[in-house]
């Protein structure tokens, strides 16, 4: 089975939480006999074919770029001709410029829609794509949704729910570095002996200015791994807060983050808006056997991370609540332990790769019998 993944970024241009699914997706489907390929967009796409990990990716040219969505006018013509070469398309949502493509290309190819999330932060311009939208979501042969709690709070949702399936995200711990032991050593010399960890991009739905709120006055070690659009903002309220228990760690690569997650006390993860639909972050503290606290906004954080199970769950934008849950873990540490194991055992029983894999196989494999039904 050759199967056609389109969305507007990917690897190597772009390294987030949708592209680590779709890269897991290419991968792992291979052992289920799916061949995976990419098409998608990017500012410099020379070479045009390039190979990542056993994959092959298609770049095309991005034209320009308008509230977070690339449009391409090469596109068209590239994407139909690689939907006649596959048997299915797997379109990864949301992306306003795709619905375009795969109306005005009418490849008729079975199609899969991955919803990775509402559109949160361009209200107003969600009006006007709406229709559109949902024409797209109806032409679906199914949509797959990661968590049942966001298949269940989300409103763009409920007229399709025939026809979703949750298919919870994955990781392969297998594809992520061991930790030698002379940079856990290292690290052990840099840090402190017990310290919280975040994880993940300085973007504006994640919280972070909560977090720092919530350490005012107390002393708890906070490191923060990761860069972006708000890493300044961020330095300069831990600065007025004259936080000196906080330490913005920047960039780092795979084999120090997994040595922090395996040496960190707990995972703290406050995104606080409906933008964060699932949380990779969270899936890998699991896989470290880590404790978590995470905020309840009605996604996917608070199916990875169970209240009381595997971490705390606590209100979003809420300093003193979040405290109170880092203060609870931190002078527990059998409470703490308690909820890594369990973390770790959700992990290996509802988030692998594998699992991921074979499930989304599964429901190519339903589509392209329905449809084969349905020929005359």
């Amino acid at each position: 089975m050759r199967v056609l993944h389109f969305f507007k970024t990917y690897y190597p241009d772009t390294t987030g939480g949708i592209e680590q699914v779709m890269f897991q997706l290419c991968q792992g489907n291979r052992a289920f006999g799916v061949e995976g390929q990419v098409l998608t967009l990017s500012p410099e796409p020379s070479p045009a074919r390039i190979q990542v990990a056993d994959h092959e990716v298609v770049r095309v040219k991005e034209n320009f770029n308008l509230a977070s969505t690339g449009f391409s006018v090469p596109v068209f013509r590239r994407f139909k001709a690689m939907a006649a070469e596959a048997d299915l398309v797997h379109f990864h949502f949301p992306w306003p410029m795709m619905d375009v493509v795969h109306f005005a290309t009418r490849h008729g190819r079975p199609s899969v829609l991955s919803y990775h999330s509402d559109i949160i932060k361009q209200r107003t311009l969600l009006k006007l794509y709406a229709p559109l939208m949902n024409q797209m979501l109806k032409s679906m042969d199914r949509i797959l949704v990661a968590s049942p709690n966001y298949q269940r709070s989300s409103e763009t949702l409920q007229p399709f729910v025939n026809k979703t399936v949750v298919v919870p995200y994955g990781l392969d711990e297998s594809a992520y570095p061991l930790v030698l032991p002379e940079r856990q050593a290292h690290w052990q010399q840099q840090v402190p002996e017990k310290f919280f960890l975040f994880v993940g991009v300085l973007r504006y739905y994640k919280g972070l200015a909560t977090l720092l709120d919530a350490l005012e006055g107390a002393d708890y070690p906070v490191l923060i791994l990761g860069g972006g659009p708000q890493e300044q903002e961020l330095k300069a309220q831990a600065e007025r807060l004259n936080l000196r228990n906080v330490r913005f760690l920047g960039r780092l690569d795979d084999a120090d983050k997994a040595c922090l997650l395996q040496l960190c006390h707990a995972l703290v993860f406050p995104s606080h808006l409906r933008s964060e639909a699932f949380g990779i972050s969270l899936l890998e503290a699991s896989m470290y056997g880590k404790p978590m606290i995470s905020c309840e906004i009605g996604t996917g954080t608070t199916f990875v991370n169970l209240h009381e199970e595997t971490g705390l769950a606590v209100p979003p934008e809420n300093p003193l609540a979040l405290r109170e849950a880092m203060r609870r873990l931190w002078d527990d540490p059998q409470l703490a332990s308690r909820f890594g194991t369990q973390a770790r055992a959700r992990f290996e029983q509802v988030f692998t790769a594998r699992q991921m894999c074979k499930t989304t196989v599964e429901v190519y494999r339903q589509v392209l019998s329905e449809r084969a039904a349905l020929r005359p």
